[in-house]
C-alpha cells in the first residue's frame, strides 16, 4: 500500500540514506514485536542507512528500551535511542543553568536524563515543572504540579501524545496528562517531543543527515508525520499503531508513503533498491 505511484515510491525509497524510527506502533505494541521488526532494521544496516530511533514515549531510559527490544529479538544499541526526556533534558539545559530545581510529572526515564542534565529534582518551590507520561499517576501529585505552575513555574510536557497503541488497544497517553494540568491551571505547556522540530533535529545531527536524504517513520499523523514534514524530511507511515485508514482520509496531514507494516515497507525498499 502507498500513497504514490510506484516510480514515486522507488523514487523516494532510493534517495533515503538515513531514517528516524518511531517505536510504539511501529517496530512493537506493548510488549508484542511486530512481524518483520528485526529484519526491517537488519536490512537498513546491511544498506548503510543510517537509523534513529525516536520516541516520545518518555518513560523509559535508553538501556531499558534496548532491554525491551532485546527481550523480543531486536538488536539495537542505545546509542541509536533518542527519547522525548533526553530531548527535554537538553532543552533546558540551553535555557537555564545546572542546578535548576525540576518538579516533574514522569518516570524513571525522564527523571534520569534531567539527573543526568544537571538539574535539582525537587517536590516544592519549582521553578520548572516537566511532564510526561506517569504509569503511577495519582492525584496528589497533579495536584502539586497544579500547586507548583500556578505558583509560577514553567510548564513543559515532553510530549502531545494524548493516546499511544498498546496489545491491549489505544491507552490515555502523556497528552492527557497534560490536558489535565492545562485544564487545572490555565497554563498551555512548551512542548519539545514531535510534533516540534527538536526531536528530528537532533536526531539527524546525531547521524549526520541532511532532511533532503532523510525520513521519518511512524504510526501518528499528528506527530511523527507532522515532525518529519516540519523538518523538511520525507515521512513514512505505518498503519500497524495509531493511525487508521479512515483517519488517513479525513485528515489534512498526508505522508509522503504509507504501508501497512514495516514488513511491506521492507519489501518496497528492497525492491526499489534492486537488494
Amino acid at each position: 500500500m502507498t500513497s504514490t505511484n510506484d516510480d514515486g515510491q522507488r523514487q523516494t525509497l532510493r534517495a533515503l540514506k538515513h531514517v528516524v524510527i518511531d517505536m510504539d506502533g511501529v517496530l512493537y505494541r506493548g510488549s508484542e514485536p511486530i512481524a518483520g521488526t528485526a529484519e526491517f532494521l537488519d536490512f537498513l544496516r546491511r544498506q548503510g542507512i543510517g537509523l534513529m530511533l525516536a520516541t516520545n514515549n518518555a518513560t523509559r531510559t535508553p538501556q531499558q528500551f534496548v532491554d525491551k527490544l532485546t527481550g523480543m529479538g531486536v538488536a539495537v544499541e542505545p546509542g541509536e535511542i533518542l527519547t522525548s526526556s533526553l530531548a527535554t533534558a537538553s532543552y533546558l539545559a540551553g535555557i537555564t543553568a545546572r542546578g535548576t530545581r525540576v518538579f516533574v510529572v514522569g518516570q524513571e526515564g525522564l527523571r534520569m536524563a534531567l539527573r543526568q542534565a544537571g538539574f535539582e529534582l525537587v517536590e516544592e518551590d519549582a521553578e520548572y515543572v516537566v511532564a510526561g507520561m506517569d504509569f503511577e499517576i495519582c492525584y496528589p501529585k497533579l495536584a502539586e504540579a497544579t500547586l507548583q505552575i500556578r505558583a509560577g513555574a514553567t510548564f513543559i510536557g515532553t510530549n502531545p501524545d494524548k493516546t499511544f497503541p498498546s496489545e491491549r488497544g489505544i491507552l490515555p497517553g502523556a497528552g492527557s496528562l497534560l490536558a489535565f494540568l492545562e485544564a487545572s491551571t490555565g497554563v498551555t505547556p512548551t512542548i519539545i517531543g514531535k510534533p516540534e522540530t527538536a526531536m528530528m533535529e537532533q536526531a539527524m545531527e546525531q547521524m549526520g543527515a541532511v532532511p533532503a536524504a532523510a525520513a521519518v517513520l511512524g504510526d501518528r499523523l499528528e506527530t511523527d508525520i507532522l515532525a518529519g514534514q516540519q523538518a523538511g524530511m520525507a515521512t513514512l507511515l505505518v498503519l500497524t499503531g495509531v493511525t487508521t485508514q479512515q483517519m488517513l482520509a479525513e485528515s489534512e496531514i498526508q505522508p509522503d508513503l504509507v504501508f501497512d507494516d514495516v514488513a511491506h515497507l521492507h519489501a518496497a525498499w528492497k525492491e526499489a533498491l534492486g537488494d
